[in-house]
């Protein structure tokens, strides 16, 4: 990768709290909006406003970005976004919410170019004291991640992971905060890099998630990873009506690209499922909707299905309740009720989705969860990384499957 200047010194490395908790976990309560103290508080939780911004203190993640050199690119159209290359100093990040059935994520860049309306991660540049606007117009790659990645599964990993009393080893899901096959990836590799150095590896639970057929390039060493560690992947399609899909999902690939990515991993003997997340209330759920995405997943050969209503934090509702004013005026009323001031649906509402899916997936014979074959080399079981939304309880936090689709906006 090619990177233009200098790095200047930067402190704390390591990335700050923010960095390492909500990255790609959900955090544990909603942030307060106004400034913190930078003198106080060692790592600050809300972005700042323009004025309060330019006498900031900035530190972590926030310090890294700002500091952050332009990444060449050969891309000339002037609607690319801008890229950075963030020197981290670890890719394999810890996820401490019992909220989510992993351990561990790998987000190879920082921000996404798909632009989803509704993408839950745009938090994670509000983390680095920038607009959540800018989640796809400011991309950051991360520096050197295939070298980290292998320092960190060598410090961090455990084959017997504590979440499952030492049965299991730990979970390690790619693309929860931003999609590992995105535009930038065809530059700077940093996805499969990464994939490379985990195919080294033996006895491991991996999954990646993806709303992008260029996945299928890496079929190659998806294939070494299979043979040596468990491997689950699932592909988004959250509809089948392509002009609805760029319009909820500009720079995504057409939903039909995606389904011919299931048929294709599928052919090569990979473990593949469909994502049917965000169902978005009035505009993605209609009559028959969602059982066509289950019908062309099952066509192209997927394993397992899931879905989960749409879940919104208020950084990403900045984004996506002007959105459904301006292209969804009949629903604007219902969504300010529901998501204005609470990042989920109504508690009903959830739970006939919950049912509707299971009864989907008894319909079309989709395994609840994803059940992996473990290799025989392997010491322990897999851990299933999907969320069972149709046995999900309809309160509380957002199904996996709902909060792992939108990450990947």
């Amino acid at each position: 990768m090619k990177v233009v200047g200098d790095l200047a010194p930067v402190a704390d490395q390591h990335g700050s709290m923010a960095d390492r908790m909500t990255t790609d976990c959900p955090p544990e309560s909603e942030v307060t909006s106004g400034a913190q103290s930078s003198s106080q508080d060692p790592v600050r939780n809300a972005p700042l406003v323009p004025h309060e911004r330019a006498h900031a203190r900035l530190v972590g993640i926030a310090r890294l970005a700002a500091c952050s050199p332009p990444a060449e690119t050969r891309r000339k159209s002037p609607e690319r976004p801008e890229y950075f290359v963030l020197p981290v100093r670890s890719v394999l990040n810890k996820c401490d919410s019992n909220r989510v059935p992993f351990e561990w994520t790998i987000n190879p860049y920082r921000g996404c170019e798909f632009a989803c309306k509704y993408c839950y991660a745009r938090y994670t540049h509000e983390y680095m004291e920038l607009d959540g606007g800018a989640f796809e117009k400011k991309i950051y790659v991360k520096k050197d991640a295939a070298a980290l990645l292998a320092q960190d599964v060598s410090r961090k990993y455990s084959y017997s992971s504590e979440k499952s009393d030492g049965e299991r080893p730990d979970h390690i899901a790619i693309g929860t905060a931003t999609d590992p096959y995105q535009p930038a990836e065809r530059e700077y590799g940093v996805t499969r890099a990464c994939l490379e150095e985990l195919a080294k590896r033996e006895g491991m639970s991996i999954s990646i998630i993806t709303k992008s057929n260029q996945i299928v390039r890496d079929i190659d060493v998806l294939k070494k990873i299979a043979v040596r560690s468990s491997l689950q992947i699932d592909i988004t399609v959250t509809t089948l009506r392509s002009r609805l899909a760029r319009l909820l999902e500009p720079r995504a690939p057409q939903p039909r690209l995606r389904l011919a990515a299931v048929k294709e991993l599928r052919e090569a003997g990979l473990q593949v499922g469909v994502s049917a997340s965000p169902l978005l209330p009035g505009i993605t759920d209609g009559e028959g909707e969602l059982e066509a995405v289950a019908a062309a997943a099952k066509e192209a050969g997927a394993q397992w299905f899931f879905s989960g209503v749409l879940f919104l934090m208020p950084s990403s509702a900045k984004q996506f309740l002007p959105f459904v004013r301006e292209k969804f005026p009949r629903l604007a009323r219902q969504y300010e009720q529901w998501y204005s001031k609470n990042g989920y649906a109504p508690e009903d509402y959830r739970r006939k989705a919950s049912e509707r899916v299971g009864r989907i997936r008894r319909r079309y014979g989709f395994e609840s969860r994803p059940r992996v074959p473990v290799n025989q080399k392997l010491s322990c079981s897999q851990m299933a990384l999907s969320w069972d939304a149709a046995a999900a309880p309809p309160s509380g936090a957002p199904t996996m499957a709902g909060l792992r689709s939108c990450a990947t906006g």
